[in-house]
C-alpha cells in the first residue's frame, strides 16, 4: 500500500504535465501513489498522462466529468489509498525531496496534521509585483503561531505545497464549493478545529504563475469573496479570543478599510471606532487618534491596513503601548 497518495488535477495541461509529472517520478520517497484526475482535457493531456501511468504502475489516471478543480480533487481523494495526501497542480515542479521532508516530519511530529512548505515564483511576463509581494509574505510565516496570529491577512499556505494526514480531511472535510478561494477557506475552516499547521522552512515547490490562473480569473478569488470568507471565520475567532466581544475598533479609517471592515457589522460585531493619524477626518462613527487611544486593558484592534510599510509601524507602535499580536490587536488585512 502506498504510504502518500499525491493527487494532481488537470485540464488542458499539455504544455506543463509532463515537466509536473517527472518531479513526482523523481522523488526520493518511492512508496507513493499519483492520481491524475483528468477534468474534461481537450489536448493532449490525456495522451501524455497515459504514458506515465503506462511506464510507472504508481501512477494512475481517473477522470471527472463535472468541471472544477475542487470536484477534480475530492474524486481523486475518494479513491486514495495513503495514509498522507500531497496535492499538486499540473504547471508546478516539485523538488526531489519534497514527499520524504514532508513525510518524516509528519512522522516524527504527531502534533502537527497538515505541513506545507516555501516556494520558489515562477512569474509570467506581465503584471507579477502583486503575486510576487504575496510569495515573499507567505515564505516569511513558517511555525503554527504565525500562520494561526496571521491567518486573515491573506492565505498563509500556498496551495500545491501541502501534505495532511487523511484523518484529518475524514474528520473535518476536504476542498468544498462555494463562492470563496476553496484552499483559503479550507485552512481557516481547518484552524478553526484547531488543526495545527506547520511549514518547513525549505523550498520545496517552484509555483509557476500563469495569465490563466484562476486567482486571476475566477470572481471566487476576487477582493470581495476573500473578505467575506475571511469575515465568516474572523466572526469564530473574535467569539474566542476578544475579551472585549462584540466590541472591536479598527485602526484605519481609509475608505478601502471602512468597507472592508462593514463586513464585521452584519456578523454582530460592534464597531466602536476607527483609529487614525489624523485628527482632522470626520465620519459618523467615532474617530479615535492614534496618540488618545485605550491601553490593552480596554480595547480590542483589528488592523485593516493593506500597505506593508504602514502595517510594520502601526505594529511597531501598538507594541510599544504594550499590544500584543493575538491578545489585544490582530492584523487582518
Amino acid at each position: 500500500m502506498p504510504e502518500i497518495s499525491v493527487i494532481i488535477p488537470f485540464y488542458n495541461a499539455e504544455k506543463t504535465i509532463q515537466k509536473a509529472l517527472k518531479s513526482i517520478s523523481q522523488q526520493s520517497f518511492t512508496n507513493f501513489e499519483c492520481i491524475l484526475v483528468n477534468n474534461n482535457s481537450t489536448d493532449k493531456s490525456i495522451e501524455i498522462a497515459n504514458k506515465f501511468c503506462a511506464d510507472d504502475h504508481r501512477f494512475r489516471l481517473v477522470h471527472e466529468k463535472k468541471q472544477g478543480v475542487i470536484h477534480a480533487f475530492n474524486h481523486g481523494l475518494s479513491i486514495s489509498r495513503g495514509d498522507y495526501i500531497a496535492r499538486m497542480d499540473a504547471d508546478d515542479w516539485c523538488f526531489p525531496n519534497r514527499l520524504m521532508k514532508q513525510f518524516y516530519f509528519l512522522e516524527n511530529n504527531s502534533e502537527y496534521d497538515v505541513v506545507a512548505g516555501l516556494v520558489e515564483y515562477v512569474p509570467h511576463k506581465t503584471k507579477t509585483e502583486g503575486f510576487a509581494r504575496y510569495v515573499n509574505w507567505s515564505n516569511s510565516i513558517t511555525d503554527f503561531k504565525d500562520i494561526s496570529l496571521r491567518q486573515f491577512m491573506e492565505s498563509p499556505i500556498v496551495n500545491p505545497t501541502v501534505m495532511w494526514r487523511i484523518k484529518v480531511s475524514d474528520k473535518y472535510g476536504a476542498y468544498e464549493d462555494g463562492n470563496f478561494p476553496e484552499d483559503y477557506e479550507l485552512w481557516l475552516r481547518w484552524l478553526a478545529k484547531g488543526v495545527k499547521i506547520q511549514k518547513l522552512p525549505e523550498t520545496l515547490l517552484r509555483w509557476h504563475d500563469s495569465e490563466t490562473r484562476l486567482t486571476r480569473t475566477d470572481e471566487r478569488y476576487s477582493d470581495e469573496a476573500f473578505f467575506n470568507i475571511k469575515t465568516k471565520y474572523l466572526k469564530k475567532w473574535l467569539n474566542i479570543h476578544n475579551p472585549f466581544h462584540p466590541n472591536v475598533a479598527i485602526w484605519g479609517a481609509s475608505k478601502i478599510s471602512r468597507n472592508r471592515a462593514r463586513l464585521l457589522k452584519s456578523s454582530g460585531i460592534k464597531i466602536i471606532g476607527y483609529i487614525d493619524i489624523s485628527k482632522k477626518r470626520q465620519l459618523d462613527t467615532a474617530i479615535i487618534y492614534f496618540k488618545n487611544m485605550p491601553s490593552p486593558r480596554e480595547i480590542f484592534i483589528l488592523v485593516y491596513l493593506k500597505e506593508e510599510t504602514m502595517r510594520f509601524n502601526t505594529q511597531r507602535f501598538l507594541e510599544k503601548k504594550g499590544f500584543i499580536e493575538g491578545e489585544n490587536y490582530l492584523l487582518v488585512s
